[in-house]
C-alpha cells in the first residue's frame, strides 16, 4: 500500500511539474517575442501596429486568453468596475452564484486579488504595450525613409496612437492612481523589471497630457480623420479627451476651453434623437459621437461586441433605483433599457433585442458623446460661479431628451 500511495504522488508531482513547464513558458503580456524582435517591419505592419492597437478598446470576447472569467479578462471590464460598482447596474436580472467576483462590486466587499481589477490593468497594458510598438515605428524615421512611408499617412497615424496611450493610462490613473509608465516596447523580463517602476499619479497625468498635446498637433482639422475608415481617432476625439483629463484635475477653466473649441468646430451636434447615438443603422451617420469603438461581425480577427452575449445570458441589469430616477415623460428610459424584454437597448444598438445573445455583434461601443462634453462644461461653468449658463446647457441636453419620441 505504501508503494501506491508513493508512486500516485510521483505521478501527480510529474503531472504539476508539467503544468507549471508549460504555464511559465507563456509569452508574458506586453513583452514582444523574439520572432517580433527580429521581424523586419513592412508598411503592412506597420499600419497593422495602429489598427490593433484600437483592439482592447473593444467588448470582443477572449482578447488576451480564453474564458478567463476569474482574471477578468473575457470582455474589456469597464461595466463592471465603474457601472455595477455603481447605484445603477447589477451583475444580473435573475441574481445567482454565476462569476461570484462580479457581485463583490455590486456590494464593495472585493478585496485587492479580485479578478476584475486585473482584467482592466491586463487589457490597459496590453493596449499600451501595442501602441508603443506602433510608436516606436513611426517615430524611426530611417525604417520610415526604406519603406517610403507616406509622411501625411505617418503624421495621422501617430497622432492616433498617441491618442490611444492617453486614453489608456487615462482609464488606468483614474482607477489606480500611480502606475508604471511604459513608453517603449519592451524586450526581456530585465528590461520590465526595471522600467516597471510605479510612476506618481501626477507623472501619468503629465504624460497623458503630453500625449494629448502630440496628438492634436499631428490629426487633420476635420471631423473624421480618415473618410473611409470613420473609426479611426479624430482630433475631436483628443480635444474631448483634454476637457475630461481638465475636469478630472478641476482645471474648470480649461474644460470650459477645450469644449467651447469643439462647439465652435461645427462637426458636433445633440442628434434629435437620444437613440441615434446607439443605434447600429445610424452609425457615423449621426452629430453627436465624438469617439466609439466601431465593431463589426464576420471579421477576422474577430470584431464583434461580444457584450451582446453576456446580455444574451442574463448578465447586466438595472438597479430599481436606477428606473425609478426616470421621470415619466422621459424616454431615455425605453431607449436605454426594455425592461420587459430584458434588453439593455444602448449596448444591443437596437430597440428589438436583435442582436441579445450574439457574441459577435455590430454595435458600437460608445466612449464620448457630445452631450457628456456639453454637461462637463455646465459642471465647469457651475465650478466658477456661472449658474445660469450651466443650467441653459442642462436644460437644453433635458429638453432634446423630452422631444426624442418625436424625432
Amino acid at each position: 500500500m505504501k508503494l501506491y500511495k508513493n508512486l500516485f504522488v510521483l505521478i501527480i508531482g510529474v503531472f504539476l511539474l508539467s503544468g507549471c513547464e508549460g504555464y511559465l513558458s507563456k509569452d508574458p503580456i506586453g513583452l514582444l517575442t523574439p520572432d517580433q524582435v527580429d521581424m523586419q517591419p513592412t508598411t503592412t505592419t506597420v499600419q497593422y501596429a495602429v489598427s490593433s492597437s484600437y483592439q482592447l478598446l473593444s467588448s470582443t470576447l477572449n482578447i488576451i486568453g480564453e474564458w478567463g472569467w476569474n482574471d477578468g479578462t473575457v470582455t474589456r471590464g469597464d461595466f463592471i468596475l465603474q457601472d455595477i460598482a455603481s447605484d445603477d447596474v447589477q451583475k444580473k436580472w435573475n441574481p445567482d452564484g454565476d462569476q461570484a467576483w462580479m457581485d463583490e462590486f455590486n456590494n464593495f466587499s472585493f478585496i485587492a486579488s479580485n479578478g476584475g481589477f486585473n482584467g482592466q490593468w491586463a487589457y490597459n497594458y496590453e493596449g499600451i504595450s501595442r501602441v508603443n510598438t506602433a510608436i516606436d515605428y513611426l517615430t524611426d524615421e530611417e525604417m520610415m525613409a526604406k519603406l517610403n512611408f507616406n509622411k501625411t499617412e505617418q503624421n495621422r497615424l501617430l497622432g492616433e496612437v498617441y491618442f490611444l496611450r492617453a486614453f489608456y493610462y487615462f482609464d488606468l490613473v483614474t482607477n489606480f492612481g500611480g502606475v508604471p509608465l511604459l513608453l517603449k516596447p519592451l524586450t526581456s523580463f530585465n528590461e520590465a523589471y526595471e522600467v516597471a517602476v510605479r510612476a506618481t499619479a501626477d507623472g501619468v497625468w503629465a504624460q497623458i497630457d503630453k500625449d494629448l498635446n502630440d496628438a492634436r498637433s499631428l490629426l487633420p482639422d476635420a471631423k473624421y480623420s480618415h473618410q473611409q475608415e470613420k473609426w479611426r481617432v479624430p482630433k475631436g476625439a483628443v480635444i474631448a479627451l483634454q476637457a475630461k483629463v481638465a475636469l478630472f484635475n478641476e482645471r474648470w477653466q480649461d474644460v470650459i476651453t477645450f469644449v467651447e473649441e469643439l462647439e465652435n468646430s461645427g462637426y458636433y451636434n445633440l442628434n434629435d434623437n437620444y437613440f441615434d447615438s446607439f443605434d447600429v443603422n445610424k452609425q457615423f451617420q449621426e452629430q453627436e459621437v465624438i469617439f466609439c469603438y466601431d465593431h463589426e461581425s464576420a471579421q477576422t480577427p474577430r470584431k464583434g461586441n461580444g457584450l451582446c452575449a453576456l446580455l444574451g445570458w442574463g448578465f447586466v441589469a438595472p438597479e430599481a433605483s436606477f428606473i425609478a430616477a426616470f421621470e415619466d415623460n422621459d424616454p431615455r428610459l425605453l431607449y436605454t433599457v426594455d425592461v420587459e424584454s430584458r434588453n439593455i437597448n444602448k449596448i444591443l444598438g437596437t430597440l428589438d433585442g436583435e442582436f441579445k445573445g450574439d457574441d459577435d455583434a455590430p454595435s458600437s461601443r460608445v466612449y464620448i458623446r457630445y452631450a457628456d462634453v456639453l454637461l462637463w462644461k455646465a459642471e465647469a461653468l457651475l465650478k466658477t460661479g456661472k449658474l445660469q449658463a450651466a443650467i441653459g446647457i442642462i436644460n437644453r441636453v433635458r429638453q432634446r431628451a423630452r422631444n426624442s419620441m418625436a424625432a
